[in-house]
């Protein structure tokens, strides 16, 4: 159960999507729902139907909006391949702090206009380089977001990056919950130590849990580091975080 929406934006537009349970039209808690690096694709229309179906209206954008609309990633290709990789990477690039920004507020506005979603707290989750723009949103908007979830998140809180996520947590007032790739790259456990203290220090309901022997991206299934436990892990997780936070 899903259609697709453009957002009207000061600087132009963006494509996304809500989807809602099947079988009736009563208004559900919102809940954003970031892609990984990959963008929109098959594989998260099903993680968003899912969430969807637990009970929530959730809005997914597509965070390319400014240089491609749809599926970043041709049909047939994948972010493996290496003329794909570089492009999204690219794109990737520019979503800065400030892009985000942006696109927050035009996501907040439209969680209001659109009748699928209830008033009240939003829920926000992302995924691989997302983690870190979830949080961003909860801390910039803190009186709208009530939860935030990050699995295989990416970069959380390098060492010597001005604009880590990281140096803004303090002002986060709903919870949090970070479900971390073992052993992963790119989020050594230097960095996760780093954004538990900080987490901790300014007072935030979190919580981190590592699944053990699950690599980054676990949760995309067309990605060879699929692990199907560690994706049910996830669902469980997130579904007691939104029952918990958005009811």
């Amino acid at each position: 159960m899903s259609r697709a929406i453009d957002i009207i934006t000061d600087t132009g537009r963006i494509d996304a999507h809500i989807f809602t349970p099947a079988g009736g039209d009563t208004p559900r808690p919102a809940v954003v729902l970031l892609t990984d690096i990959g963008g929109l694709r098959p594989c998260y229309h099903d993680k968003a139907q899912a969430v969807a179906d637990a009970g929530y209206a959730v809005l997914m954008p597509n965070v390319y909006h400014r240089d491609v609309t749809g599926p970043a990633v041709p049909d047939g290709q994948s972010f493996r391949d290496a003329d794909v990789r570089p492009r999204l990477f690219e794109y990737a690039g520019r979503l800065t702090p400030q892009a985000q920004a942006e696109d927050f507020e035009a996501l907040l506005a439209c969680i209001d206009a659109e009748t699928e979603f209830a008033d009240g707290g939003v829920g926000v989750v992302g995924y691989c380089m997302t983690g870190a723009f979830a949080l961003r949103m909860a801390a910039w908007h803190p009186e709208r977001v009530v939860a935030a979830a990050g699995f295989h998140s990416a970069r959380l809180a390098e060492q010597d990056a001005a604009d880590s996520p990281v140096h803004i947590v303090d002002r986060i007032r709903g919870r949090v919950y970070f479900g971390h790739a073992d052993g992963d790259a790119l989020l050594p456990p230097d960095q996760i130590a780093r954004m538990d203290a900080a987490l901790a220090a300014a007072g935030v309901h979190f919580t981190t849990e590592l699944y053990k022997g699950a690599a980054h991206g676990y949760t995309a299934s067309d990605a060879p580091v699929y692990n199907a436990e560690a994706d049910t892990l996830h669902y469980k997780r997130l579904f007691t975080l939104f029952e918990e936070t958005l009811g």
